[in-house]
C-alpha cells in the first residue's frame, strides 16, 4: 500500500502555531486479518499525515517469523523513533465452532521481552536492551524522555496479572527495575499526568491476600508513581468501572477517554475531574455513533460495520482513527476514516476527514501513537 493522499473536508485551522500539523504524524500497527497464499500477514507500520489526511505504508516489523503476529505490546514515541515493546506472538489457525461454522482465532505462542526502535525520518530500525521481565497487556508510557512499563502478562500460561515495573533510559540503552505495585494487573493503560506516573484500570487484584480494598473496587483503581519519590500510591475509584480501559490520553493537561477495551465508543468522549475523582461526559462530543459523521457521499460505508478504533492527540484535537469492514460482492474491501474533536471548542467539534479504501481486510494491533518530526 503506497501513499493515499486525499484533500480533507473543510475544517477549521488548528489551534495554535507551536502545534503545526506537518510535523506530526499518527503511526498505527497492522496485519491482515486473514492469512493469504501470496502475502505475509505479519505487522506493518502505516504513517497518517494529519496535514493532507493520507496514510502510507512505511515499513513491517522485522524478526517475525512469516505469517506471525505480534499482539498485546506497546508501541511509544520519542522524539522521531517509535518504540516496539514486549507482546504475544501469536499465528492464525482456523477453530471449528459447529459441524457448519469455523472462525480464524489467534494462536499465542509466546510472550516477548524484544524492543525495537524505529526511527521515522531515517526509516531505519534498531534493537534495544530487552525488557527485564517479558511482558503483553501491559501499561506504557513517556516521561521525561524515559519510557515506564508495569504490570501486563509474563506468561501464556497464567490468568494473573504481575506487579512489577521497569523504566527504559535511552540514553543508557538499560531498563531500570522500579518498586512493584501493590496490585497484580493486566490490560491496565498507562498515562501521564502532572509529572507522574498512572496505571488504570485493567483485569486487577491486590498482591496480599488480605488486602483491605475489595478486589471489585482495585479493578476500577489507579496507581500511581511519583518520580520523585519512586513510591506507588493507590487512588480508588479513579476508572470507576471494572472493565479496563480502551485509551486514556493527555491533551492540554486534561484527561481524557471515549471507551473501554469491550466498548470502545461509549457515545461520546469524557474527561477527568481530579479534583472529585470523577469523568464526566465532554460538551459536544456525544455522537450514538461515529458512522453518523461519515458523509452522505458515502452512505454505503455509513452502514458498514466499524471493528477497531484508536485515538492519538495532537495540539488540542484528539484523532479517532477509524477502521471498517464490508463484503462487497463476496470480496472483503476496508475504509479508514479519521474523525477529529477540537476539545477547546465551543461548538462544531467534529469534523470528518475524506475516507481511504482498500480491497483488503486489515486488522489493527495496537493503539496508535504521534510523532513529532523536527
Amino acid at each position: 500500500m503506497g501513499s493515499l493522499p486525499s484533500p480533507p473536508r473543510p475544517s477549521s485551522p488548528p489551534p495554535s502555531p507551536t502545534h503545526s500539523l506537518s510535523n506530526y504524524r499518527v503511526c498505527a500497527t497492522f496485519c491482515l486479518r486473514e492469512p493469504s497464499p501470496n502475502l505475509n500477514i505479519s505487522n506493518w507500520i502505516e504513517i497518517y499525515d494529519p496535514s493532507t489526511n493520507s496514510w502510507t505504508h512505511v515499513t513491517s516489523i522485522p524478526g517475525l517469523v512469516e505469517n506471525h503476529i505480534l499482539k498485546g505490546f506497546s508501541m511509544v514515541s520519542m522524539g522521531d523513533s517509535l518504540y516496539i515493546i514486549g507482546g504475544r506472538l501469536c499465528h492464525k489457525e482456523l477453530s471449528h465452532t459447529s459441524d457448519e461454522c469455523s472462525s480464524l482465532v489467534d494462536m499465542e505462542v509466546q510472550v516477548s521481552s524484544s524492543v525495537l526502535r524505529y526511527n521515522v525520518a531515517t526509516d531505519q530500525w534498531s534493537t534495544c536492551a530487552p525488557l527485564g521481565v517479558a511482558r503483553c497487556d501491559f501499561a506504557c508510557t513517556v516521561s521525561d524522555n524515559k519510557i515506564y512499563v508495569a504490570g501486563g502478562k509474563t506468561t501464556l500460561a497464567c490468568a494473573r496479572g504481575i506487579s512489577s515495573a521497569e523504566l527504559y533510559d535511552p540514553e543508557l540503552d538499560k531498563w531500570i527495575h522500579m518498586p512493584n505495585m501493590s496490585t497484580l494487573r493486566y490490560k491496565c493503560v498507562g498515562v501521564t499526568w502532572q509529572n507522574k506516573i498512572y496505571i488504570l484500570g485493567g483485569f486487577a487484584e491486590p498482591v496480599r491476600k488480605n488486602s483491605d480494598v475489595p478486589p471489585i473496587m482495585v479493578r476500577s483503581s489507579a496507581e500511581v508513581y511519583d518520580t520523585q519519590t519512586k513510591k506507588w500510591e493507590l487512588i480508588i475509584g479513579m476508572w470507576q468501572l471494572d472493565v479496563p480501559p480502551n485509551q486514556i490520553v493527555d491533551v492540554g493537561g486534561r484527561l481524557f477517554s471515549s471507551g473501554d477495551c469491550f466498548k470502545q465508543w461509549k457515545g461520546h468522549i469524557e474527561s477527568y475531574d481530579g479534583e472529585l475523582n470523577i469523568w464526566n461526559e465532554v460538551d459536544g462530543s456525544h455522537l450514538h455513533s461515529l458512522n453518523s459523521l461519515i458523509s452522505s457521499d458515502n452512505e454505503m460505508w455509513a452502514h458498514s460495520q466499524r471493528r477497531y478504533l484508536t485515538m492519538a492527540p495532537i495540539g488540542d484535537h484528539l484523532y479517532f482513527l477509524a477502521i471498517h469492514g464490508l463484503m462487497d460482492n463476496d470480496l472483503p474491501r476496508t475504509m479508514s476514516i479519521v474523525h477529529r474533536f477540537d476539545t477547546s471548542a465551543t461548538s462544531n467539534n467534529w469534523t470528518s476527514m475524506e475516507p481511504m479504501e482498500e480491497d483488503r481486510e486489515k486488522e489493527l494491533c495496537g493503539h496508535a501513537c504521534v510523532v513529532h518530526l523536527s
